[in-house]
C-alpha cells in the first residue's frame, strides 16, 4: 500500500518529486564528503609522522602533504632554498623571539643510496634532524639505547660563528659544464669605503679570470681612487696563476702580495698594493672591513643556457679601519662606511642595474641582472632590506626610472647618465618607495674591456655615488631613513 502510495504520488507531482530527490541525493553527497574528510583528519591526527612538536609547519611551496609522507616520485626534489638563512634570519630571528621559542628544521623520508662495497647498494630511507632544536619544540627522538646529541655540523648549521658564516656564503666556485664561454668566466671580491667627509672614496676589486679549469687564467687587483667632481684613479696589478690561491670551501684569497683574509671575528684584513695605469704612482692599503651583524644577502644564482651568475653579499652594511696610500699620500680611515660582496659569472652581453646604501638604521640593496637572452625585457628588480636586527623585507618594483640630464666625458665622447632614479613597490600592506639624488658619476667604455660584459645598445658602465632615501610601511610601522650609497647602470 505504501509503495503504491509513493509511486502515485511520483505521477501526480513528477517536478516535485525530482527536487526532492536531488536534493536528498545532494545531502547524502555532502555527509559523504564531511564524513570522509572527518576520517581522513582523525587518519592523520593518529600518524606518527605528522606527530611532534610545534603549532606551525614550514614547507617547500606547492608540496602536497601526502606527498611528502609517502616520499613519492613527486617529492623526491621538493626542497627549501636558502635553508639555513631562512632558520637564522626569519623563523629563529631575534625580531621573533616575543613569540617563537622554538625552531626545529627537519627532512623525513629521504630517499638516499647506501654503498657498502663493490656491487652492494642498497636503497633506503633517512631523515635528517637537530637534536637540539628539536628538543625545543618537544619533538626528540624515542631513544632506546645511546645518545642522540648535537655535532659540530648541527651547530654550524643553526649557529656558525661569524668566520664560519663568511666562508659559507663567500667562497669560490669553479664555471659549470653547461657553459661554452668558460673562458669568459670572472670571480671577484668587492670592496668599496667612503671617507668621513663623503667626498672621497674607493673601489677595490681582487678579480680571478678565465677558466680556472685549464691553464689560460690569472688574477688581477684593480683600485679606483675617486674624488667627487675631481679625477679618478686608477691602479693595476696582474698577478699570474701559479701565485694565486683560491679555495672552493673558504673566502680567503691570495694574489701574489695581496689578500684577503677571513678573521675569526668575522672581519675581512685587505690588504693590496698596486701601480697607476699612467705614471706608475704605486697604491698600497690595507683595511679591516667589518661586517655589522646580520646584515647579508645569502646570495642568488642564475643560470640559463650559456649564462651563468652568482652574487653574494656577506657585507651588506659595514665598517673600515686603516690607511690607503698613493705614493706618500696617505688617507686613513676609522669606522668608515664601507661594504663587500662577491660575483661570479659569465659577462659577454651582461647589463644589470645595481645599489647598496645607508638610510638611517635600514641599509638597502637593490639588483637585476639581464643576461644576452633578456636585453630590452622589463625585468624586475629586487629590492632588499635590512635593519639593526638583519632580514626585514623583500620588494619587487616592476622597473627603476631614472632621469637622464647629466653629462660626462668618456674617452673625448659625451655621455649622458641618470641625475635621479626612483623606484617602489606594495606587497599587501607593506610599502617600500626608493629615492636616489646622483651626486657623482663616472663610467667605461666596455668596448675596451676584456670582460664583454655590456652590450651593442648600452655599452658604458656607469658607476655613481649619491644619496638614497626610503619611505614607507612595513607591519604598520613607518619606514623612513636617508644615507649615502653606490649604484651601478649601463648606458
Amino acid at each position: 500500500m505504501i509503495s503504491l502510495l509513493a509511486f502515485r504520488n511520483i505521477i501526480y507531482r513528477p517536478w516535485r518529486s525530482v527536487l526532492l530527490f536531488f536534493g536528498y541525493g545532494v545531502g547524502v553527497a555532502v555527509m559523504i564528503v564531511l564524513l570522509s574528510v572527518g576520517e581522513a583528519l582523525l587518519s592523520q591526527a593518529r600518524d606518527e609522522k605528522l606527530v611532534g612538536g610545534g603549532q606551525i609547519t614550514v614547507l617547500p611551496q606547492g608540496i602536497d602533504v601526502e606527498v611528502m609522507k609517502t616520499g613519492g616520485v613527486g617529492g623526491l626534489f621538493f626542497s627549501i632554498d636558502h635553508s639555513r638563512f631562512i632558520y637564522r634570519q626569519l623563523l629563529a630571528s631575534r625580531r621573533l623571539t616575543p613569540v617563537v621559542s622554538g625552531v626545529a628544521p627537519q627532512i623525513d623520508g629521504r630517499v638516499l643510496y647506501m654503498v657498502v662495497g663493490p656491487g652492494q647498494e642498497y636503497t633506503v630511507r633517512a631523515a635528517g634532524e637537530i637534536p637540539s632544536a628539536q628538543a625545543r619544540v618537544h619533538a626528540s627522538a624515542d631513544l632506546k639505547t645511546g645518545k642522540w646529541v648535537d655535532d659540530d655540523g648541527d651547530r654550524r648549521w643553526i649557529a656558525p660563528t661569524p668566520e664560519e658564516l663568511r666562508h659559507e656564503i663567500d667562497h669560490f666556485h669553479l664555471p659549470p659544464d653547461s657553459i661554452a664561454n668558460a673562458d669568459s668566466w670572472a670571480e671577484w671580491h668587492y670592496f668599496n669605503v667612503l671617507s668621513a667627509d663623503r667626498k672621497k672614496w674607493a673601489f677595490i676589486s681582487f678579480i680571478v679570470g678565465g677558466d680556472v679549469r685549464t691553464e689560460k687564467w690569472g688574477g688581477s687587483i684593480t683600485i679606483t681612487l675617486r674624488e667627487e667632481g675631481g679625477r679618478s684613479r686608477k691602479f693595476v696589478s696582474y698577478v699570474p696563476r701559479e701565485n694565486v690561491r683560491f679555495s672552493l670551501t673558504e673566502a680567503n684569497l691570495r694574489l701574489g702580495q695581496s689578500c684577503v683574509t677571513v678573521r675569526p671575528d668575522g672581519s675581512y684584513m685587505v690588504r693590496a698594493a698596486a701601480a697607476e695605469e699612467s705614471g706608475g704612482t704605486q697604491v698600497r692599503l690595507s683595511l679591516v672591513v667589518t661586517p655589522a651583524p646580520g646584515a647579508y644577502f645569502p646570495g642568488a644564482s642564475l643560470s640559463s643556457g650559456d649564462f651563468a651568475s652568482g652574487y653574494t653579499v656577506p657585507a651588506l652594511r659595514a665598517s673600515a679601519t686603516g690607511e690607503i696610500c698613493a705614493a706618500t699620500q696617505c688617507e686613513k680611515f676609522d669606522g668608515a662606511q664601507s661594504y663587500h660582496d662577491h660575483n661570479w659569472g659569465v659577462w659577454r652581453g651582461v647589463t644589470w642595474d645595481w645599489g647598496a646604501a645607508r638610510a638611517g638604521s635600514y641599509t638597502i640593496l637593490y639588483g637585476r641582472v639581464i643576461g644576452p637572452e633578456r636585453q630590452g625585457s622589463q625585468t624586475p628588480l629586487l629590492v632588499y632590506l635590512v635593519d639593526s636586527l638583519g632580514f626585514r623585507a623583500v620588494f619587487r618594483p616592476a622597473r627603476v626610472s631614472y632621469q637622464d640630464d647629466r653629462q660626462i666625458t668618456v674617452n673625448g665622447r659625451t655621455v649622458t647618465v641618470p641625475s635621479r632614479a626612483t623606484f617602489a613597490d606594495a606587497r599587501g600592506a607593506d610599502t617600500l618607495r626608493v629615492e636616489l639624488d646622483i651626486e657623482d658619476a663616472i663610467a667605461t667604455d666596455t668596448r675596451r674591456q676584456l670582460s664583454g660584459a655590456g652590450d651593442v645598445d648600452h655599452p658604458y658602465f656607469v658607476q655613481m655615488k649619491g644619496v638614497a632615501r626610503v619611505s614607507g610601511r612595513i607591519d604598520g610601522a613607518p619606514v623612513a631613513g636617508r644615507g649615502t650609497g653606490f649604484f651601478e647602470t649601463y648606458r
